[in-house]
């Protein structure tokens, strides 16, 4: 029996397990994919073991794997993450946590999770509708009139499946700026499909917003699942530090299941 808790961040929804002891068999990808799955498991946009400390100075790690079995950083993930740990740990302290790009810091702000980004060096400006950015997980960023009105699926596979992309894969996101403030909607790798939120996503269009001289040094991003905030320094030669995404972090459910 396999112990977990269901968290989601805006929408985007996790399957949290303790691994502190590392007992999860992590090699094990077929149940990666089956637990993730909406009809014969559990249900998620991902699965993260929470577990021991890798690094000094740190208090957790946290392993991210999408649907698919693959990994990647999760921007939503690791605001969850953070969340199930200070629960676990019985504690509101502020943490430092490794992933798979690094180390990140996590604390709660006014009811938030809050949650720093790994910097951007560069915001790779395709054309004039189009950007490319690079946080934890790679996004291409397509300014359009209203995401809404967009065949979200049909158009985002097209360019996911594209040569340039088929191999290694990209998020596509769609991106208007509105009433002040970004609306998007998401197609995440890994997921293959439509997501509510995407943190990463969210935080690739606020940088996409502020180098196009949009939005400033802090952005809200509406998401199909709800608001988060984004706030970056600009650097010399063009890039972002100092990035940190904050939002809500909603505990769903928690139970066990067979593995």
């Amino acid at each position: 029996m396999l112990r977990f808790a269901k968290l989601e961040g805006t929408g985007n929804d996790f399957i949290l397990i303790n691994d502190q002891d590392a007992s999860f068999p992590s090699q094990d990808l077929a149940l990666v994919r089956r637990l993730c799955d909406r009809h014969f498991g559990v249900g998620s946009d991902g699965l993260i073991l929470v577990q021991a400390p890798k690094e000094a100075g740190t208090d957790f790690h946290m392993e991210f794997f999408n649907p698919d079995g693959s990994k990647s950083f999760c921007g939503n993930g690791s605001r969850c993450a953070y969340t199930f740990w200070c629960r676990t740990e019985g504690s509101m302290e502020p943490a430092r946590f490794t992933a798979i790009d690094g180390v990140h810091a996590a604390e709660w702000q006014n009811g938030l999770v809050r949650v720093s980004m790994r910097d951007v060096a560069a915001i790779e400006h395709i054309d004039e509708h189009t950007d490319r950015v690079h946080t934890g997980s790679p996004h291409l960023l397509v300014w359009v009139d209203d995401p809404e009105g967009i065949d979200l699926v049909a158009e985002a596979r097209a360019i996911r499946y594209s040569t340039l992309y088929e191999k290694e894969g990209i998020n596509v996101n769609f991106v208007r700026w509105h009433d002040g403030h970004l609306e998007m909607r998401t197609y995440e790798r890994g997921v293959e499909a439509e997501t509510l939120s995407c943190g990463t996503g969210v935080t690739a269009a606020a940088l996409s917003a502020m180098h196009r001289g949009i939005a400033q040094a802090s952005c809200e991003v509406s998401t199909r699942g709800g608001r988060l905030r984004v706030e970056a320094e600009r650097t010399a030669l063009g890039g972002f530090s100092h990035v940190h995404l904050s939002g809500p972090v909603g505990e769903v459910f928690e139970g066990t299941v067979h593995y």
